[in-house]
């Protein structure tokens, strides 16, 4: 079945505008959604990848080059052609073991034809697209450990077995859990670009309104799409120009002044809560069809990009986005 649309998504509207905001600039660096189950959290990942306009990639290529010249050698194509394709989507499942993950030793063609041959994994089905970790703060460190390497190189390693094989592995990360069932790793906290808190509708009107749209796409999918097939359309069109929109934003001395200042003021470790929050508000502004970048987009999108980057762990600390929006009135004025 055709995924849910993205905007028919009832409320949750930060998380869907941090979903975008990945869309328009992939190197924010993925999302990461905290909350309660059952609110949409899969259900807005899938959706967004499924608006987005399809990629072109050889035909048959395991990590979905976009050029036969960057297909890795130990694919062994038979073809060059191009086609499109949707914008992948990967489960990376928590019992996954590292084979499965970043791709292993063909076992099959190994005993039946005598072959030393590759067999990719999650890592590379996932290139240009997006990897999705549900319960991402119950993963196990080792695997923490290699999606940490990858996602800071972009590139997936494998040498055991007598195998030497490297091919790309860029892709938007987004995470979900629920943080009472376990603390996520600092290190791999820190490498998701955004961060959201999302809970279960409190207003009758909206649960009502969720049920009905939910019943009417299970048992009435085709008007259902048909009748928001419009809006994902809109949605799709406004990602497509903000990315063109994106290399001619103005970004005044002034402006990033203040985006340290912000950092500084919270206590952000390091500088990566800086470029993020710069990349999040031109995407911003962007998506907003602004030509330049002001106090409003940093604004708009300081919580998500920085309360995950507080020195004390976020977390445990309902309020963390609170916090940060009051520095932000304390900074920016």
């Amino acid at each position: 079945m055709t995924p849910f649309p993205f905007s028919a998504i009832v409320g949750q509207d930060e998380m869907k505008r941090a979903m975008i905001l990945t869309a328009i600039d992939a190197s924010i660096g993925g999302v990461l959604v905290f909350g309660d189950r059952g609110t949409g959290k899969s259900t807005a990942v899938r959706a967004l990848a499924a608006l987005l306009p399809p990629i072109k990639a050889v035909k048959g290529c395991p990590v979905n080059s976009a050029k036969a010249a960057e297909v890795p050698s130990w694919a062994e194509l038979k073809t060059k052609r191009t086609h499109e394709m949707p914008t992948p989507v990967v489960d990376l499942p928590l019992g996954a073991t590292e084979d499965r993950v970043t791709g292993a030793l063909d076992i099959e063609k190994a005993l039946t034809k005598g072959e030393k041959a590759f067999q990719p994994g999650l890592l590379a089905k996932a290139n240009r697209g997006y990897l999705y970790i549900d319960e991402v703060n119950l993963l196990e460190d080792h695997i923490v450990d290699l999606l940490l390497d990858v996602a800071q190189s972009g590139e997936n390693v494998v040498e055991r077995e007598g195998l030497s094989i490297r091919h790309p592995a860029r892709f938007v990360l987004v995470g979900s859990g629920n943080p009472e069932e376990g603390e996520l790793r600092p290190q791999l906290l820190d490498r998701f670009g955004l961060s959201v808190e999302v809970a279960s509708p409190t207003d009758i009107t909206e649960r009502v309104e969720v049920i009905k749209r939910r019943d009417a796409f299970e048992n009435d999918n085709a008007a259902f799409m048909l009748r928001w097939q419009a809006e994902d359309a809109a949605i799709r069109d406004r990602i497509l120009t903000a990315r063109k929109a994106l290399s001619a934003l103005k970004t005044s001395d002034k402006v990033l002044q203040d985006v340290a200042a912000l950092c500084l003021a919270l206590g952000s470790d390091g500088l990566r809560g800086e470029l993020t929050l710069l990349k999040a508000a031109r995407a911003y502004a962007a998506w907003r069809d602004d030509t330049a970048l002001t106090r409003k987009h940093i604004r708009a999108v300081a919580p998500m990009a920085l309360r995950h980057r507080l020195r004390r762990d976020p977390l445990d600390e309902a309020g963390s986005g609170t916090r940060v929006a009051r520095t932000v009135d304390e900074v920016l004025g």
